[in-house]
């Protein structure tokens, strides 16, 4: 599920990292454009993982408060054209799309829906997070999925987190590989796809490989639709908030590069 992703969900999840403001509804943006929604992802809802320190391996003490972290993109050439070109198919396809699906769909809909593709994709944090030694976390994941695909029909509901209070934990196998001290690499921008570095591009493949659909769905159409579905959902979910970022940054490309770094080395250091 979390395979593909469309560049613009990935400067949104970055928009939550740099503005730090609440999404609306229930998008989930990890991964998330996973780097953010959902790719560069899956911080829209709250979190809670307890220090590597904790629990599990020995982490450093230092935040990315401490640290800055330096972009290494001797691709930037490409990455700049590339980037324009996803913002593109943003502006004139995927937010026209989005905002004729907000129309008509409740937001209250709508969050179900995310909810529902949330609860699937509770796999790869899973594994990650015993990757990691976040047993703790690991422990959390499960129990969501236990109650909300029980008591919240599917997934449809989040009563883990909204009547007994378990958080959401993060883990991806970029993250994973971070621990184990492999580092990022290079900083690329692909059509269609969110920001990365070579090691999270490594680390979205494994997850993918993770993702339940994969087997569920054995046919690239119907993972297809389900993505896309997934993707103008979490789209129509941040129509606001990816609009408010856009328009108050002068360089964007710099912007996103910067809090997507910023980003995945805080969760490294988790």
């Amino acid at each position: 599920m979390t395979a593909v992703r469309l560049p613009c969900l990935a400067i949104l999840g970055l928009a939550l990292t740099a503005c730090s403001g609440p999404v609306s509804g229930g998008g989930r943006l990890d991964s998330g454009l996973n780097a953010g929604p959902r790719a560069l992802a899956t911080d829209s809802a709250p979190t809670s993982d307890t220090p590597a320190r904790e629990e599990g391996m020995t982490r450093e003490t230092d935040t990315t408060d401490d640290v800055e972290v330096q972009a290494f993109d001797p691709w930037e050439g490409w990455n700049t054209k590339a980037f324009e070109f996803n913002r593109r198919v943003d502006k004139y396809v995927l937010k026209p799309v989005a905002k004729g699906y907000n129309f008509i769909v409740p937001d209250e809909i709508q969050s179900m829906i995310a909810n529902g593709f949330d609860n699937i994709s509770f796999v790869p944090r899973l594994i990650n997070n015993l990757l990691q030694g976040k047993v703790t976390g690991a422990g959390r994941e499960l129990t969501r999925f236990l109650i909300n695909s029980t008591a919240g029909v599917g997934g449809l509901f989040d009563p883990a987190r909204d009547v007994f209070g378990v958080q959401k934990s993060r883990g991806d196998f970029g993250q994973t590989l971070c621990v184990y001290g492999v580092k990022p690499g290079r900083y690329v921008i692909v059509p269609f796809l969110e920001p990365l570095t070579i090691r999270d591009g490594v680390g979205k493949a494994v997850d993918g490989a993770l993702d339940p659909l994969s087997y569920f769905l054995p046919l690239i159409w119907d993972r297809l639709a389900m993505k896309a579905g997934d993707i103008v959902n979490e789209r129509s979910l941040n129509l606001d908030l990816f609009q408010g970022f856009e328009d108050s940054t002068l360089d964007l490309y710099s912007s996103v590069r910067h809090a997507y770094l910023q980003r995945r080395e805080r969760l490294c250091r988790e």
